[in-house]
């Protein structure tokens, strides 16, 4: 199971069928990066944007200012409209960026990922909407450092500055080093692998059960609530967000990401799960390789401690949950999880849907699985 991140050119999520991970978000008119509550208890609320129809289409009309095949031309466009300093929010330090060409809207990111950035380099990639019509667009995508002008520094841990053409933006990547799950949520078969802070805004705690052998990502509420949630399903303790469609499932009393929406996933939104923001700012030693590869023996000696496959351009992917299209398809989990035949101590086990499996028609989580 790969996940490609430098090249960014296919998603890595087989069971969505490959889509590029640019994080495409709507047709937006102007750059912007991913909004997430992060202000200073004293600051005041700032009131929402509002985006019309008629700045929509003046849009259209505007004459690009750049040649969108010139990577190096783009990025100085993305660095021009920056502040002076960003917070980069997602934990594999992406920066996330949207803005119209040519009547086209365009999505992107900036990332700083810990393999090479105190090395000089940062990535850079792009590319047009995916859309239910479009759903394999152009992209592009390169690796900037000194050789194209672009210099970036560590000015203190998870704090660079990124230098570009006489403009200078400080990237301050987001310190979750202090943030633990509360005492009774890891249990005492699971290893603690670390904070994750999605693009979509929500807070999860990665964990692995070794004695199953199975991933979850924990719905961590410490820091407030981060969507509003229903209950679709009348009789199980399954509850979706209705901004994010995350689906959990309540169980001794944790939140288990079950589920996340198919068409997101397709789309490559903000919404498309947390398989591709590992903490990997705060994983210690080598605590995620021994968990992979107790996981998934194959992977022993093909990785490094961070997940990632020697090529340098992509990741072991961490994805336990099903891509849904409809609430019903997630009753499944609670049949599991209520069955007699499955007993108590394997029942973790029913939170997960294997590789093999998702890519089958209605899959079964793992005491169900197929053979």
């Amino acid at each position: 199971m790969h996940q490609p991140l430098l090249n960014r050119r296919a998603r890595v999520n087989r069971r969505a069928q490959g889509r590029p991970l640019l994080r495409f978000f709507g047709a937006a008119v102007v750059l912007m990066a991913l909004a997430v509550p992060g202000e200073t208890a004293s600051a005041q609320p700032a009131p929402p944007k509002l985006e019309t129809n008629e700045a929509d289409i003046a849009a259209l009309s505007r004459a690009p200012a750049f040649a969108i095949g010139d990577i190096p031309a783009v990025f100085a466009y993305v660095m021009s409209q920056l502040p002076e300093r960003v917070n980069v929010y997602p934990t594999e330090n992406y920066y996330y960026f949207r803005f119209q060409h040519g009547g086209v809207p365009y999505g992107g990111n900036i990332r700083l990922a810990a393999i090479d950035r105190d090395k000089g380099l940062l990535h850079f990639a792009y590319g047009e909407d995916v859309t239910d019509w479009n759903l394999d667009p152009d992209e592009r995508y390169m690796a900037l450092g000194q050789e194209q002008g672009v210099a970036v520094e560590r000015v203190e841990p998870l704090v660079y500055r990124v230098s570009h053409g006489g403009k200078s933006v400080t990237f301050a990547l987001n310190d979750l080093s202090k943030v633990k799950p509360p005492a009774d949520l890891v249990r005492a078969d699971e290893t603690y692998l670390g904070p994750v802070f999605d693009e979509s805004g929500v807070r999860f705690f990665l964990v692995f059960n070794a004695r199953l052998k199975v991933f979850h990502y924990l719905l961590d509420e410490t820091a407030g609530p981060s969507d509003v949630f229903f209950s679709p399903l009348e009789g199980t303790p399954i509850r979706i967000g209705k901004r994010t469609g995350f689906a959990f499932y309540r169980h001794e009393g944790r939140d288990i990401l079950i589920g996340v929406g198919e068409r997101q996933s397709m789309l490559n939104t903000y919404y498309d799960g947390p398989f591709d923001q590992l903490p990997e700012n705060f994983i210690e030693g080598e605590a995620l390789r021994e968990a992979i590869v107790a996981a998934d023996p194959k992977m022993k000696g093909r990785i490094d401690r961070l997940g990632h496959f020697p090529d340098g351009a992509s990741r072991y992917l961490i994805h336990p949950y099903m891509t849904y299209r409809q609430s019903p398809d997630l009753a499944v989990f609670h049949r599991c999880a209520t069955a007699k035949r499955v007993v108590p101590a394997q029942r973790p086990a029913c939170f997960v849907i294997s590789e093999a499996e998702a890519r089958r028609p209605n899959p079964q989580p793992l005491p169900f699985a197929r053979r």
